[in-house]
């Protein structure tokens, strides 16, 4: 009896340690994405899709995280001519720093100046399935949810080359002052009614934000990833795996550095960040299922080279790391 007792112990003791193992090593292996793209397309922004009868103009839309856009009559055409029929209204909403990040983009003017985000979206109507003319012949009315008084400043998504940003595995965001009734222009939209709201000649991306008010000299920052394991990551990650971003202390700045200076080495605009601001400045990396953080706190100087050394963490505390930044 005192050897089954003895067997069956040591039995029992066996299979829960098994089951400890288990746990354990499940615990190690939480990461549900295998790559950058994965990551922002999983825990960025998300597509909210709306249908509006384009014949019955004008129409109001609302999206989940409280943005509003009125379509007026005329405003939806397709080579010129008016759309008619049901079309489906495509909105992502990039409303927080962790949003920014999270969806691979950035606030960057097109200058180089860092700006300060007071939210931005993504705009586009599909007729049958195929996008409507995004120069609209009608403006659109857009409300933007307002987290402060005061007023912001309007701005287009665009690429390198000055173009309206579209999906491509070289595109870098920026952001450029949108055409208005007389060309090209910066309007200036005051907070109402706990939001920013303002009529807007294009489809795609749109932006509230103002430039980082900072007079202080400027300089050119350059960033060398250590033990990087992929190539620095493009918009959205549609290609590469490693990002570089610069969030300045108590103002929503998500520069991101992208601009190629050697191996594993990305640098900012040239002089174009601002002496003696406070920071973080940090890198992160999703490769083969495999999560890569480093982060440093800093105050640039003049003509200043960080390093950041990538080591493996999880996808928890990636996650974790960025959304600490709403609040930075």
């Amino acid at each position: 009896m005192k050897t089954l007792n003895l067997t069956s112990a040591l039995f029992i003791f066996l299979i829960a340690l098994g089951v400890a193992c288990k746990k354990e090593n499940s615990d190690i292996k939480t990461n549900t994405v295998n790559s950058a793209s994965e990551f922002t397309a999983k825990f960025g922004a998300q597509k909210q899709r709306k249908e509006i009868n384009a014949s019955a103009l004008p129409q109001t839309v609302s999206f989940l995280d409280g943005t509003k856009i009125t379509f007026p009559v005329g405003s939806l055409t397709k080579g010129g001519v008016a759309v008619t029929g049901t079309v489906t209204v495509e909105v992502y909403e990039v409303l927080k720093r962790s949003a920014v990040i999270l969806t691979g983009s950035n606030t960057n003017h097109s200058s180089g100046a860092p700006l300060v985000s007071d939210g931005f979206i993504f705009v586009d109507v599909k007729a049958n399935g195929v996008s409507v003319d995004q120069n609209l012949a009608v403006p659109i009315k857009i409300a933007i949810p307002a987290k402060r008084d005061g007023a912001t400043q309007l701005w287009l998504g665009v690429d390198q080359n000055n173009q309206p940003l579209v999906a491509g595995a070289a595109a870098q965001m920026a952001w450029a002052a949108p055409r208005n009734a007389n060309g090209v222009g910066m309007k200036e939209v005051g907070a109402s009614q706990a939001a920013f709201t303002f009529d807007f000649g294009n489809l795609g991306w749109v932006n509230c934000d103002t430039f980082y008010n900072n007079a202080n000299p400027k300089t050119t920052i350059r960033v060398e990833v250590l033990n990087n394991p992929g190539s620095m990551a493009s918009f959205h990650a549609y290609s590469g795996e490693t990002f570089v971003y610069f969030c300045a202390k108590g103002a929503n700045v998500v520069a991101q550095l992208y601009t190629p200076d050697g191996a594993n080495k990305v640098k900012s605009y040239d002089n174009s960040m601002p002496i003696g601001s406070e920071g973080r400045m940090f890198s992160f990396s999703i490769k083969d299922g495999k999560y890569y953080y480093a982060a440093v706190e800093t105050t640039l100087t003049a003509n200043q080279t960080i390093n950041l050394t990538l080591t493996e963490t999880t996808e928890a505390a990636v996650q974790a790391a960025i959304s600490s930044l709403d609040n930075y």
